[in-house]
């Protein structure tokens, strides 16, 4: 019998022929992502477990991102513990103002195809995007990891996705993931793996398929997979092994079921507040006036998303009482931005450019928002309360429908 992407993965960490869904494992973790968030959290539960040691430092790597610049009094403890922890276990990989801790793991090299790999944040589905197993986990398992570089995994079952055909002009990866989050429910997927397949897929950048793994975990996916490709391969910074090229579902692979679509039906949507699943064709939401629009995230602030950005806005100024705030990815996302030009243009016509970082999607380092104000975003979440008040309208949509809002004042396609 044939084996789905997670199986095959699952199966080589563990050492294993093959591997079937319900199968309780022990994983050997390639790598972990600790986030500035967590970071006290998983210091006190380490302790109170009595390591004397962490398993592998050079496998740990420690970002400071949804807290940078530290905009509560509180944020600065997290460094310290952070920093302390760090310096006491001999870990190298700390990065304190580079970016979103997603964007990093892959752009810094940390995750290659066929990893397993473990984050504290939801948003760890995103490595499924180079071909690897990642997903989050709490402080307590973290805890557990960085003492013994094992943890336990259910393997789950597999969800297949595919995509066929040419994506019409306007539509981005984001209205895609947000279609199939509207098809499957917020909880269509829970403990389900996501495999992406297709020929629509297989032209995908892997940024644009970083964006589809990010926001897997909206519709409850324990993980997200793309096959690894040459593309993967350019983008990690290597050469494709024989078993990073057998990362393909087989033929005879047991999935729970297939979803099928055509590229050619997708269209411009939006997440209305405040659930992600509630999908509305762009078109249906026309007119609706905003205050303020949000290009980034770990799911949208990419460079290819801010190029998408910048031509919508080519030549043309962001709406009168609109505020459109575009925050990078990374620093190397912000860097090339800016030697092409693409920061220029958007600055050009009224965008505030902040720091690289997780910023607005958290509700920290300015932009928030109050009562009875509406925001078209790019990030991965719109519940109450998470951009300020709990009466602020969330909006999420891809960069370019967001953009075509922050010309407009009010939601139109791009």
């Amino acid at each position: 019998m044939g084996q789905t992407v997670i199986e095959k993965i699952i199966a080589h960490n563990i050492g294993a022929d093959s591997v079937k869904p319900g199968d309780i494992v022990t994983a050997q973790v390639d790598r972990v992502m600790l986030d500035d968030i967590m970071i006290p959290f998983i210091v006190d539960k380490f302790k109170e477990m009595g390591f004397p040691k962490v398993w592998d430092p050079d496998k740990v790597v420690l970002i400071y991102d949804h807290l940078v610049p530290a905009s509560q009094q509180d944020d600065t403890r997290h460094f310290k513990i952070g920093d302390a922890f760090v310096e006491q276990y001999g870990i190298k990989h700390i990065h304190r103002s580079d970016g979103i801790c997603h964007q990093l793991m892959t752009e810094a090299g940390y995750v290659k195809p066929g990893d397993v790999v473990f984050g504290t944040d939801s948003h760890t589905t995103t490595y499924g995007c180079v071909g690897a197993f990642s997903t989050g986990i709490g402080y307590t398992e973290m805890a557990a990891i960085l003492g013994t570089g094992t943890l336990w995994v259910k393997v789950p079952e597999t969800i297949r996705i595919q995509i066929d055909g040419r994506l019409p002009e306007g539509v981005m990866s984001k209205d895609i993931i947000l279609r199939l989050i509207g098809d499957l429910g917020a909880d269509g997927a829970t403990y389900r793996a996501l495999e992406f397949c297709g020929s629509t897929v297989e032209e995908m950048s892997v940024s644009s398929r970083m964006t589809m793994a990010n926001m897997a975990i909206e519709a409850g996916a324990k993980c997200a997979v793309f096959t690894p490709d040459e593309k993967t391969a350019a983008y990690c910074g290597i050469a494709l092994d024989a078993f990073q090229r057998q990362l393909v579902g087989d033929a005879d692979a047991v999935y729970l079921k297939t979803m099928t679509y055509r590229a050619e039906d997708f269209e411009p949507v939006m997440a209305c507040p405040s659930q992600v699943d509630k999908i509305r064709n762009v078109s249906e939401l026309e007119g609706t006036v905003i205050d303020q629009v949000f290009i980034g995230s770990c799911t949208n602030g990419r460079l290819e998303d801010l190029q998408a950005a910048a031509r919508v806005l080519d030549g043309k100024q962001v709406a009168p009482f609109v505020k459109l705030i575009v925050t990078p990815a990374s620093r190397k996302v912000y860097e090339e931005a800016d030697r092409l030009g693409v920061l220029r243009t958007l600055a050009e016509a009224g965008a505030i450019i902040t720091h690289p970082g997780c910023g607005l999607c958290c509700g920290r380092t300015g932009g928030i928002l109050s009562d009875g104000e509406r925001v078209v975003a790019t990030n991965n979440r719109n519940f109450l309360g998470r951009m300020g008040t709990s009466k602020v309208e969330i909006y999420l949509a891809s960069p370019a429908t967001a953009a075509a809002c922050a010309v407009a004042g009010k939601i139109v396609r791009s």
